[in-house]
């Protein structure tokens, strides 16, 4: 008996289906409700109103600042001290191996919350930062209370939570790396500094531009961090691009220019992976 040609088909609908109504749905009516503005409570066409009043918005613009500083900063801070620490941890000469790398692991299965709300009691004026500051004479740091310090301590956090998560990343791309290039360059007699730049760097290339993608993509969006560890503070000095995104949509009901700013974080994603692979990407 033949099969019938629909058949298959029949076996995809389910995830077709959820996959319509729980994202491609959504997708579509949050780019329909960035051209609308509230007006009596109803939802009227504005044409590309929304998309002007950010050129204008003060605040958007803060906040997309206070966005780029963090990510130019802390990703290609966080994205080396993982690439050394995964370079370290793939020593033959080191022992415990499994622990170091659970250890430095750990931070990436905290939660987002606790570990931002950890942060916060240790900056506190009072706070074990600079109760050490003080053990060394040292006057203390008004972490959470000054504009850069506050964004110090956003970075600080962030770096602490996710440097563990990228080094399995690389400890994983170093596994592939053939023993042999390391002997041929000692034999040639290439430092270890030397092979780092000129064996592991090159050869963890794809791997490099993986994750500083995934880092960009979870910068553009970041909210957890900043939300609980400073509330955008001081003076929207921390205040990000996803966290404006939630103040405007659940705080003051502006739902059309949030869905707007939403689009915003998603071309921005899309500009800087696109130069991210053009920059590190394969020339060819």
């Amino acid at each position: 008996m033949k099969t019938k040609a629909y058949v298959p088909y029949l076996f995809i609908a389910p995830a077709v289906i959820l996959f319509s109504i729980f994202m491609l749905y959504p997708i579509i009516s949050s780019f329909i409700l960035s051209f609308q503005t509230s007006a009596g409570g109803v939802m009227e066409f504005s044409g590309l109103d929304n998309y002007k009043r950010l050129f204008t918005d003060e605040i958007f613009l803060t906040a997309l600042k206070n966005t780029f500083i963090l990510l130019i900063i802390q990703v290609p801070l966080m994205l080396f001290l993982a690439i050394v620490i995964a370079t370290l941890l793939n020593s033959a000469l080191l022992k415990l191996k499994g622990l170091f790398r659970v250890t430095f692991f750990l931070p990436a299965v905290t939660s987002l919350v606790a570990y931002s709300i950890i942060f916060s009691i240790m900056l506190m004026n009072d706070g074990i930062f600079n109760q050490v500051l003080n053990v060394f004479g040292i006057d203390s740091i008004p972490w959470l209370s000054n504009p850069f310090w506050a964004k110090a301590s956003l970075i600080i956090a962030m770096t602490w939570r996710w440097v563990g998560y990228n080094m399995v990343i690389y400890l994983a791309g170093l596994q592939n790396i053939p023993e042999e290039l390391y002997e041929a360059a000692s034999m040639d007699g290439a430092s270890k500094i030397r092979q780092f730049f000129s064996i592991t760097i090159p050869q963890l290339k794809p791997v490099i531009l993986f994750t500083a993608v995934l880092s960009t993509i979870g910068t553009l969006q970041l909210f957890d961090e900043p939300y609980t560890l400073t509330k955008g503070g001081p003076s929207d000095s921390t205040l990000t691009i996803g966290m404006y995104l939630y103040q405007t949509g659940f705080r003051y009901f502006e739902f059309g220019y949030a869905s707007t700013i939403a689009y915003v974080i998603v071309v921005l994603i899309g500009i800087l992976t696109f130069i991210q692979f053009k920059v590190t990407g394969d020339q060819e």
